[in-house]
């Protein structure tokens, strides 16, 4: 996959926004515009809009430190990016939005699952302490999955306008 200056410099930009969406609101526990902008990435980009993902990753590890917090950065990201691109594209739209939300909420919902194999490993947790793990984090997911269904609502919107502005550089 080449990638194109033009495209170099637009997912620098699309990454740094990310990163800056979520740093403004990190006053706001688990409500954030990544998954959304992952999901409208993947809807414009298809497999390209891991660069953006990615830059976002590593600003992320760059500015908060690259602690044990951010190694499942590295793959839970993806697979939000993963389960978008199984989306298929030509379906009408009110079906595409309402995949596209409905994915995207079921990330934040099951955001502590797919934490909690690293941190099995990380911390030597058996099978029943990364399951309490999990039920602790309950709360945390609930708010994640709600903030993320709720601002779900911007991903048709957000990745038609930038197929639109991509189409016209």
């Amino acid at each position: 996959m080449k990638l194109k200056l033009k495209e170099i410099a637009l997912f620098a930009l699309l990454g740094v926004l990310m990163f800056t969406s979520k740093k403004l609101m990190e006053f706001l526990p688990n409500i954030h515009l990544v998954g959304t902008l992952t999901v409208a990435y993947t809807a414009a980009f298809r497999s390209k809009a891991l660069f953006p993902i990615y830059v976002y990753v590593f600003l992320d590890g760059l500015f908060g430190g690259f602690g044990l917090w951010w190694y499942p950065y590295l793959y839970i990201w993806t697979v939000l990016w993963a389960f978008a691109m199984l989306i298929p594209q030509n379906l009408p739209k009110k079906f595409l939005v309402i995949l596209y939300i409905s994915v995207c909420g079921l990330h934040g919902f099951l955001f502590g699952v797919l934490y909690s194999p690293f941190q099995a490993l990380a911390f030597g947790l058996d099978f029943k302490g990364t399951i309490n793990w999990i039920i602790a984090g309950i709360p945390f997911d609930v708010i994640h999955g709600v903030s993320n269904l709720l601002v779900g609502t911007l991903i048709f919107p957000i990745a038609s306008v930038l197929k639109k502005a991509v189409n016209r550089i």
